[in-house]
């Protein structure tokens, strides 16, 4: 099926996962620009923070700058409700953070004097593990914030992760940047946690260009994260402050650009699934396993990814910042499987690199079970194209080009 076809370069380039934009975004750029609402208020901000509690399950949305940020608004405010008001939440305490990850996930942890701890993930989901979680609170029971991503759109096992949690008296902060439209036993991601968060960012499964949203059920929190998002005001005849905040709030422009994205969403997932399944069907009866779905766990596959088995890996080797390797004889790496894609003006990209393998984390604590699981498959797993506007014939040369690496 896949014999025959030329690997010669793509005209135009097939990206990892870039924004799907349909016309329906500017009628609402367009209404902010003519109603000159074109702050951090506006029909747009209003309208998305209606529809995201009703797409999603919980009861209140704060629409914020970047998913970042309302990752530090949503660790901010657990810090505050468990440890009482100051300038930094965390000051002095430690909180379990997901290993497998990018860094926004951690720094608001140290944005609020937080000391991260670092928990290994498990295989079948690729994100935190739950055995890695337990032995970490009995090495350290006083720990009450558990900071956990849904990694490449797939959902935590939240059952066995939540009885853990409510075992030691711990909260969830759930980054579910990747995840929006995935679900665990028919729960949507960005209701998973005790404090929530999703994400807007240019690559993500429906997009503002930028912004993120803080998800919850608990009224007084949202409240607490609109005043801070809004650089802490104060109700009086002057600007009167009487604590920290920030300018965090989501611009009615960038609102406006969601709002039209919006009715895409479950469109783009099915696009994303499909992508996911040719590349199944595609690597069948090669040494390789595909990311994906548990028991109850439905993925909104905005990154397909692969894991190549140990014994199909060539040698190669990495530095902090470069790679090489040797090629073998029906053997492969993510390193030349990249360079290939890289050859056919496709963009791969490497798994996130884990925080405990991070300069800037080194010497902050890792807890795992047996085996270092997160440097595993960071060490053989390469994020494959994923763009929803990728043709099939594209995937299928992309498909080829692959498997030719194992030859």
């Amino acid at each position: 099926m896949y014999k025959g076809i030329k690997n010669t370069p793509f005209e135009s380039k097939v990206w990892l996962a870039s924004p799907t934009m349909h016309g329906e975004e500017l009628r609402y750029m367009q209404e902010a620009f003519d109603s000159n609402w074109m702050t951090t208020a506006g029909g747009n901000i209003d309208e998305i923070e209606k529809e995201f509690p009703e797409i999603i399950g919980c009861k209140y949305a704060v629409a914020l700058a970047s998913g970042t940020s309302a990752l530090h608004m949503a660790i901010k405010l657990a810090g505050t409700n468990l440890y009482g008001e100051r300038a930094k939440s965390l000051e002095g305490k430690r909180v379990f953070c997901s290993d497998l990850t990018f860094c926004a996930s951690v720094n608001p942890v140290i944005y609020e004097g937080g000391e991260p701890i670092f928990i290994d993930c498990e295989r079948e989901t690729w994100n935190m593990s739950p055995e890695a979680l337990e032995k970490a609170f009995q090495l350290y029971p006083d720990v009450k914030i558990v900071v956990l991503v849904h990694l490449y759109g797939t959902p935590a096992k939240m059952d066995e992760i939540r009885k853990v949690t409510e075992k030691y008296g711990a909260i969830i902060v759930e980054d579910a940047a990747e995840a929006l439209g995935a679900s665990y036993k028919g729960r949507k991601a960005g209701n998973l946690g005790d404090y929530n968060v999703i994400s807007f960012n240019g690559n993500k499964i429906i997009t503002g260009s930028s912004g993120g949203m803080f998800l919850t059920n608990q009224i007084e929190d949202a409240h607490k994260v609109k005043k801070w998002s809004t650089q802490a005001k104060e109700i009086a005849p002057w600007y009167q402050h009487e604590e920290m905040g920030y300018n965090y709030r989501m611009s009615n422009v960038i609102a406006g650009v969601i709002r039209g994205q919006i009715p895409y969403l479950n469109e783009h997932i099915l696009q994303k699934k499909a992508i996911f399944e040719r590349y199944k069907e595609g690597f069948k009866n090669l040494p390789v396993k595909m990311n994906g779905n548990d028991s109850g766990i439905e993925s909104n596959h905005w990154l397909s990814c692969m894991l190549i088995e140990k014994n199909a890996m060539c040698q190669q080797n990495r530095t902090e910042t470069t790679v090489t390797y040797e090629k073998e004889k029906g053997k492969t790496c993510p390193a030349e499987i990249l360079d290939a894609l890289t050859a056919l003006n496709a963009e791969g990209r490497s798994i996130w690199k884990p925080m405990h393998m991070q300069p800037i984390y080194k010497n902050n604590r890792f807890v795992n079970v047996q085996e270092d699981i997160a440097a595993d498959i960071f060490e053989r797993g390469v994020c494959l194209p994923s763009d929803n506007k990728m043709t099939v014939a594209e995937q299928k040369k992309i498909i080829a080009v692959i498997r030719a690496c194992f030859e």
